[in-house]
């Protein structure tokens, strides 16, 4: 089941061949492309979320949004999505809460997590809108302390390190399908006896506290009160 998807060449069934996990991890991997690094002052153009089950993507999320401002070449040179892409796209407040239904309550997985979840803490506050529940884990540390001794530890270069197929970079529904299969290759350096790793190790790894996304209750406010006289 897809949610306005590309890049059909991506999604062939994933199998990991080092080990047979007695019990499967379910979880999403997600993206993000901006106008620029600055959460509040720059603005969501695309999120990218796929949903792993059985070493397989089950489902896909994936739209463009309209940022509601241009969007600088800068930006543009690197994920190659312009101005006119975006439209007649979807603003961030209408995705959200499709986005958190899709998400559920499942791992949230992310390469430099902290960057996409930002963007979205700050627009989930912006907006009062509901959010996914599941934790969020950074395969960038995780990377750095299962793979030492590597040049750097982009996205890019942990696809090629771990040979996974690959073609373009820089579009959340694609970067989130690497990230995904990168963290199934890294939890099967760290699976023992079949067995899969704990959440709470998988944490420990990445040397920062549990993350989440806020849980907002959104307050009435007076305007939506007298709305219902």
């Amino acid at each position: 089941r897809r949610h306005q998807m590309d890049y059909l060449d991506l999604y062939e069934p994933f199998l990991c061949s080092k080990l047979i996990w007695e019990q499967f991890m379910k979880f999403i991997a997600f993206d993000l492309e901006t106008t620029g690094t600055v959460p509040g002052a720059d603005a969501i153009v695309e999120i990218g979320a796929v949903r792993f089950d059985n070493f397989q993507v089950e489902a896909i999320y994936s739209t463009l949004v309209n940022p509601r401002k241009p969007i600088p070449a800068a930006a543009s040179k690197v994920n190659g999505i312009s101005d006119d892409m975006v439209a007649n796209k979807p603003i961030i407040e209408d995705l959200l809460p499709s986005f958190a239904e899709f998400c559920g309550d499942l791992p949230m997985v992310a390469h430099n997590a902290s960057f996409d979840a930002q963007f979205l803490t700050n627009d989930i506050k912006k907006f009062e809108t509901v959010a996914p529940k599941g934790v969020i884990l950074d395969t960038l540390p995780i990377a750095r302390k299962i793979l030492p001794g590597l040049a750097n530890y982009k996205l890019g270069t942990l696809v090629q390190h771990l040979k996974i197929p690959s073609s373009e970079f820089h579009r959340a529904e694609a970067d989130a399908t690497y990230c995904g299969k990168l963290f199934i290759e890294l939890l099967n350096r760290i699976t023992s006896g079949g067995q899969t790793p704990r959440v709470e190790n998988l944490i420990a790894l990445t040397g920062r506290p549990e993350a989440r996304f806020p849980q907002i209750i959104r307050q009435p406010k007076q305007l939506d009160w007298l709305s219902e006289l």
